[in-house]
């Protein structure tokens, strides 16, 4: 498991090879990771937009953008957590991925960036 505390949030973050949504005599390999936002902070939080940097191996990045994860913009009381899962496809068996989630601190507007871990995506059968 990959984690990071940025101002109280911790992001963890698990992934997983998915064969069979991936084809790799295509260049085509499926990653699912789930995300894991818990506030051990003071305040309430909101999570407003999300950016990624995918890296493929073979040196090409992708960056995304947008508001909130998966559809929503979750509220996190102190002690709350918030899970989702998502995916990414990759053109090489191995790449990374991080980035930052835009928070809002609820009770003063203050705006922060949270930092996503850097974590790899890896096919099973390269780690024998």
């Amino acid at each position: 498991m990959f984690s990071e505390v940025t101002e109280g949030v911790k992001v963890s973050v698990l992934t997983e090879y998915q064969p069979g949504y991936s084809n790799p005599r295509q260049s085509h390999f499926v990653f699912t990771y789930k995300i894991i936002i818990e506030n051990h902070s003071e305040h309430t939080v909101q999570l407003l937009r999300r950016r990624w940097l995918i890296h493929d191996s073979n040196g090409v990045v992708r960056e995304v953008e947008g508001e909130g994860v998966i559809g929503q913009q979750p509220v996190l009381e102190p002690g709350e957590i918030h899970e989702y899962v998502s995916g990414c496809n990759l053109r090489t068996n191995l790449g990374k991925m991080g980035g930052t989630y835009l928070m809002e601190r609820i009770f003063d507007g203050h705006h922060f960036q949270v930092v996503i871990p850097e974590f790899t995506m890896i096919v099973p059968y390269l780690l024998n």
